[in-house]
């Protein structure tokens, strides 16, 4: 199993045309304990080949060493080593451009002054227009502090923002949602909170990302609380969509459901506490949580959860769920026969899936599968869609089953770049807004399968 913390670099080698070469090469880096993946052909002539090969490492050093004795072989020679990631981040993966072209006096009539100001005077008299003549109708602010990127921890703002332009990407790619990353220099709750609030107008819906727990959850409250358009911190609900969707697709697969059985939750984080608490809704059973902090086992309490141990977990629980951040803390003698083992720590997980399999589990799954993509594109495209003021339980809910749905019946989990799937979670998610009474968009059409998913007007 190859964990995302593995460093992946590409070799430009030429070698001469001869059958036993390439298989030499290949041997080597598997020798060494690294792997290979994509292999392209350059170019080739009578006497040479030059290829690039994909290459897996677990670290620079390993990296190294790999290419020194690729560098020993007789007739090879490293012409260059790129490293394709860094190359898609230069200058960003991200940019705010014109819908129009602007290339001549009349466009700019049209786009900017004058004719902009007739606009401005129709939304001052009326301020729903916003949401027919501004891009607010597909904005959402993608909020961050950096004190929880990744399982890189408390980075900072600034070296978390590949990971908002990451996200602001797949909301444009999957569903036609323009996220704007806002990197804040504090954090102090209250400041987010206030911050957050001042810039509020500009979007139709803001993501809180990366902002570690219990802080969280103080911060999404209030702004929930505050505003009139839907708040969504990703790490907590966002993870625990796709969780529940993968419960969900197991129990069909066993002829049971989550009322059923018992649901551990190791580490009560924001992503395990929010977890625990949907799986509680949805099963109407107290979900064991074991976490070293106190305070948040005893926040699991008050919600209806029960604390616990991980010994009693792994011994009593036919679900387990883990979200500590602890590499290998759930060891294979551990595993009970049938258990479901979801271990979602990034980069590399609590227990792997392959190990957690072999030793008895019936489904397992890591954090590069059970993935919040599946989840956050259509559930903001459908409160946004909606124009919902606020996300409710229900909405989640409905977005793990349209997952589920869509899940085919030899995975557990469907494919996160087919966008059916994301507008089937965006229809669930409106539509459970247009039940609740909390659509303030016309829906009319909306829901046919034909349709494309987009924002609506007032």
């Amino acid at each position: 199993m190859w964990s995302e913390h593995r460093i992946l670099r590409t070799l430009r080698v030429r070698y001469a045309q001869l059958p036993h070469v390439l298989p030499a090469l290949l041997s080597v880096i598997g020798e060494e304990g690294g792997d290979y993946g994509e292999i392209t052909i350059v170019r080739v002539d009578a006497r040479r080949v030059v290829r690039d090969v994909t290459v897996f490492s677990d670290s620079v050093e390993h990296f190294r060493r790999i290419v020194a004795r690729i560098e020993a072989l007789d007739d090879v020679e490293i012409l260059e080593v790129r490293d394709e990631v860094l190359e898609m981040h230069q200058g960003g993966k991200i940019a705010v451009r014109s819908r129009y072209t602007v290339d001549s006096v009349r466009a700019l009539r049209r786009v900017y002054t004058p004719g902009v100001a007739e606009v401005c005077r129709l939304i001052a008299d009326e301020p729903d227009l916003a949401w027919r003549y501004t891009a607010i109708t597909h904005l959402v602010a993608i909020v961050t502090d950096g004190t929880a990127v990744l399982g890189l921890g408390d980075i900072g703002p600034v070296a978390g923002m590949p990971v908002m332009e990451g996200k602001a990407a797949l909301m444009e790619s999957l569903v036609g949602l323009s996220g704007m990353p806002v990197l804040l220099q504090t954090k102090d709750p209250r400041r987010i909170i206030e911050t957050v609030e001042a810039i509020a107008p500009t979007f139709a819906a803001i993501q809180l990302e990366d902002i570690s727990a219990p802080r969280c959850f103080e911060i999404e409250e209030a702004l929930a609380e505050r505003l009139d358009r839907p708040v969504m911190h990703d790490d907590q609900h966002g993870t625990a969509v796709v969780v529940l969707s993968v419960l969900l697709t197991a129990m069909r697969r066993l002829g049971r459901d989550l009322g059923s059985v018992r649901i551990g939750q190791i580490g009560l984080g924001a992503a395990g506490m929010a977890i625990a608490r949907l799986a509680m809704k949805v099963s109407g059973s107290a979900v064991l949580g074991a976490d070293l902090d106190r305070d948040a086992v005893a926040r699991l309490e008050r919600y209806g959860g029960t604390g616990s141990t991980i010994p009693e977990i792994m011994a009593n629980c036919d679900v387990v769920v883990a979200t500590t951040g602890a590499p290998g803390l759930i060891a294979p003698g551990m595993i009970r026969e049938g258990q479901i083992v979801l271990a979602l720590s990034n980069p590399v997980p609590e227990i792997e899936p392959d190990a957690a399999l072999e030793a008895g589990a019936a489904f397992a799954a890591d954090g590069k599968t059970v993935n919040n993509v599946l989840g956050f594109p259509g559930i903001l495209r459908g409160v946004v869609d909606a124009r919902a003021p606020r996300i409710t339980d229900e909405m989640y809910l409905a977005a793990a089953h349209a997952i589920a749905d869509r899940t085919p019946q030899d995975k557990l989990v469907p494919d996160p770049l087919d966008k059916e799937l994301h507008r089937a979670v965006a229809r669930a998610v409106a539509r459970t807004a247009l039940d609740q009474g909390l659509a303030r968009a016309d829906l009319t059409g909306y829901f046919s399968e034909t349709a494309e998913t987009s924002s609506c007007a007032p």
